[in-house]
């Protein structure tokens, strides 16, 4: 069935180490994931999923072309969307990864690792520097991705931004590591995986992404060492790189975000100057 949204001619299906994943994941299960393979907020669901080894089973969804079935469940039409059982039997949907990754810790507490810290202190602190990603590493990713020479801002205030908004992030992190709160994994790692896994995005399409190279960060070198500890850590787990698909096909998605042609609610909201929809 064809569409005119001008985003909904994207690749089907997962494809590369993240096809692999699906084919495991179409059983029918207590939870069920409505996914869109390429959609960075999905893999936060993904790898949640992944990490505490839950049970599920993965539906794709074309978010710019719904089925009317899925609209039912969720009138938004959004992705990540959860379908969760809850007491009286029924299923009933959750959005908004964040959000959706909370519950999975607290619905699962005994499957994988705790994502969220039991300790009140450490789980708002760790909320905080969750909340940075949303309201700043984001929407400056986007500026940065989606400017052209019609933006009204300058590229370098762009990559300045950018690069700012994680060196912040970074030097909040415990400084040993390797994750962000310390030896072990949690949510504000998840939040972030996503986006420091497409930054060859940037690479490719704005000619980097301005984070130095490993003993080329000047007086900043201490937190640049800590981030390159942190993206190591990152991509030695199999829940954040088997979750992505061949880099191929995002490439199409991403040459309209460079181009500032996207029509995706992200898209819309950073040419209108607003942060995360």
């Amino acid at each position: 069935m064809g569409s005119s949204h001008p985003d909904a001619d994207i690749y089907p299906e997962a494809t590369g180490p993240a096809a692999h994943i699906v084919a495991e994941h179409q059983k029918d299960a207590a939870i069920t994931l409505y996914s869109g393979w390429f959609c960075p907020f999905v893999q936060r669901t993904w790898i949640t999923l992944e990490e505490k080894m839950i049970p599920y089973k993965y539906v794709e969804i074309n978010p710019y072309n719904k089925e009317p079935s899925f609209l039912k469940l969720n009138p938004r039409g959004l992705v990540p969307t959860l379908g969760a059982p809850t007491k009286d039997g029924s299923v009933k949907p959750l959005i908004e990864s964040n959000i959706i990754s909370e519950y999975l810790d607290w619905a699962y507490p005994k499957s994988g690792p705790k994502l969220f810290p039991d300790d009140p202190f450490e789980n708002a602190h760790m909320k905080i520097w969750v909340d940075h990603i949303t309201t700043r590493i984001l929407p400056s990713y986007h500026r940065f991705l989606q400017w052209t020479e019609k933006s009204p801002y300058s590229f370098e205030k762009a990559k300045t931004e950018f690069l700012g908004a994680l060196k912040t992030w970074i030097q909040q992190a415990d400084s040993q590591g390797p994750y962000f709160l310390g030896k072990n994994i949690s949510y504000a790692d998840v939040a972030l995986a996503p986006w420091a896994l497409r930054m060859w995005v940037l690479d490719h399409f704005k000619g980097g992404s301005g984070i130095p190279e490993p003993g080329q960060g000047g007086e900043d070198q201490s937190a640049w060492d800590r981030w390159h500890k942190w993206v190591a850590a990152i991509q030695s787990r199999k829940s954040m790189t088997e979750t992505l698909s061949d880099r191929e096909k995002y490439m199409p998605i991403y040459q309209r975000y460079a181009e500032d042609r996207a029509q995706s609610e992200m898209a819309k909201a950073t040419r209108e100057g607003r942060g995360v929809p």
